[in-house]
């Protein structure tokens, strides 16, 4: 069945939901690379097609290697591919996307305020919250993949 493209039945919404994106990306305070790598992370938990082919995209050419990227999703196995801020990065990027079954735990959350501090550590909430909620509408409304066979 094919689904409106929710950016322009609800352009008000598309618009705010575009904002967070984009506070996101240029208002905190996190590197680039960490912001597409957590963006690449959560839609992978999520399974967002879409943004799990842009976010690949942009890590490819902002240079991070393939090989890393492909890994990405057992970096718990590769951690020595990913630096102690990706690492804590991630693991709480996992943490509060599946926050119905972890429920931001105490020693997630210690974990985590103790690489990045208060401030880093809420915007990095807000960067992982909001590709949780772009995930949401991309999945339920179908957005393709740029990916061509």
């Amino acid at each position: 069945m094919k689904r409106p493209n929710w950016f322009q039945v609800s352009a008000e919404g598309g618009k705010a939901i575009g904002a967070l994106h984009h506070y996101a990306i240029t208002g905190t305070s996190l590197p680039v690379d960490l912001i597409h790598l957590i963006f690449l992370r959560v839609s992978q938990i999520n399974g967002c097609a879409h943004c799990i082919d842009i976010h690949t995209r942009d890590l490819i050419k902002s240079g991070m290697s393939v090989e890393k990227i492909v890994l990405v999703p057992v970096w718990r196995e590769a951690t020595y591919l990913f630096s102690d801020i990706e690492q804590a990065a991630l693991s709480w990027a996992e943490e509060v996307t599946l926050v119905s079954e972890t429920h931001a735990s105490d020693e997630a959350y210690s974990a985590a305020l103790s690489v990045f501090g208060e401030k880093d550590l809420v915007e990095l909430t807000i960067v992982i919250a909001t590709m949780n909620a772009i995930n949401r509408m991309g999945i339920s409304f179908r957005m393709k993949p740029l990916a061509k066979a």
